[in-house]
């Protein structure tokens, strides 16, 4: 630790270091004073000699805590550089020096003065999941076009099979579902109000019937599970047949199956809307009916889960909220989008569900 502390030292004041101690800063009070029990941070001071002179840092660390939103490695870098930035633009407050990160090596890196973060990943060969919808908007149903979409109910019934016991994990996702700017009330703020199709009254019973599903929901804990968190069309590469690769997990690793399952199910009912509206009829066209049923079908048989219908609501229209969105989707035609906003209204201010029954809910199938 000391010689990997002593070379990122050396790299941030671009000189010789030579570290003299390490000691624990603040920690338990031995006399019992101190009223406050529980800290985010761990810091260290470290005395040593910078360019011939000897100055005393301190190295503040985020603790890897369950809960408070500290749950990921992510959030404790947000905790870092946030700090890094603030501490210095505040009055009277001590100056950061630098922020860093450590990898698995144990090496010490500066990031201090990175403006902004890029991730480089691996292209995958393949065609987008949304043109196999989008030409079912004109064209018949193919036997592989109803393997894809059982093939990817089976995929996530396996992943969901990985399971983690921290409530904390679950209540927070639950927690992000209501509030998080991602999700349903970032979603509504983001609408150009006033939008004479979801009025500001709408929007606020929205919210009022979220908060009422998140105290619902917040005690199932035993559902969290390995989720990807944007299962979405447009996430997944198909290549021949029902090899698929998936892109983009979002919002945390661990959360409830209903967002996945809510995620993709509701874009087999949103081009059934699409296609019904070019043929001028009202509610869910085949063949994307028989699509949505063969990919919850699937599901079921992989992951006997007797609960989706009873916890999947708030995440469906989560989902139709972000569909319906004028910005996100343009070019819907006004009916679609009515459709939508019903549908979202419907299930927050409902209970369980069927998987007959959603189709229902946007007018049937046409």
């Amino acid at each position: 630790m000391e010689a990997a502390l002593c070379a990122y030292l050396a790299s941030v004041f671009a000189g010789p270091v030579e570290v003299l101690a390490l000691r624990p800063l603040g920690g338990p009070d031995a006399e019992g004073r101190d009223p406050k029990g529980f800290g985010y941070g761990v810091p260290f001071e470290v005395e040593c000699v910078v360019n011939g002179s000897v100055r005393n840092l301190v190295v503040a660390r985020t603790r890897a805590v369950q809960g408070f939103g500290h749950d990921y490695p992510e959030d404790r870098a947000w905790q870092a550089l946030y700090g890094h930035r603030a501490y210095n633009s505040f009055p009277a407050h001590v100056r950061s020096l630098d922020v860093g990160f450590m990898r698995e090596s144990g090496e010490l890196a500066s990031a201090g003065d990175a403006t902004e973060f890029f991730q480089l990943v691996e292209k995958a060969d393949g065609a987008l999941y949304w043109l196999d919808l989008e030409r079912l908007l004109t064209e018949s149903l193919r036997p592989l076009d109803v393997a894809r979409a059982r093939a990817l109910g089976a995929f996530l019934a396996r992943a969901h099979a990985i399971r983690r016991e921290e409530p904390t994990l679950y209540e927070r996702r639950i927690r992000e579902l209501v509030g998080h700017g991602e999700c349903l009330m970032g979603i509504l703020d983001s609408y150009p109000h006033p939008y004479a199709l979801l009025p500001p009254h709408v929007c606020e019973a929205l919210e009022h019937d979220a908060v009422s599903w998140r105290w619902r929901l917040r005690g199932r804990a035993h559902r969290l599970a390995c989720v990807h968190g944007d299962f979405h069309p447009w996430n997944l590469l198909f290549r021949d047949g029902t090899d698929f690769s998936v892109l983009d997990r979002s919002r945390g690793e661990w959360g409830e199956p209903a967002d996945d399952v809510s995620a993709l199910g509701i874009n087999y009912l949103f081009f059934g809307l699409r296609r019904a509206a070019l043929e001028t009829r009202r509610g869910v066209a085949e063949p994307f009916v028989t699509l949505f049923d063969a990919f919850l079908e699937a599901y079921a048989d992989g992951s006997k889960d007797r609960e989706l219908f009873e916890v999947m609501p708030p995440f469906l229209a989560f989902r139709a909220l972000v569909i319906g969105h004028p910005r996100w989707y343009p070019s819907l035609a006004r009916r679609t989008r009515e459709a939508l906003f019903g549908f979202a209204r419907a299930l927050m201010a409902g209970g369980p569900l069927s998987a007959d029954g959603v189709p229902g809910l946007l007018g049937g199938v046409a």
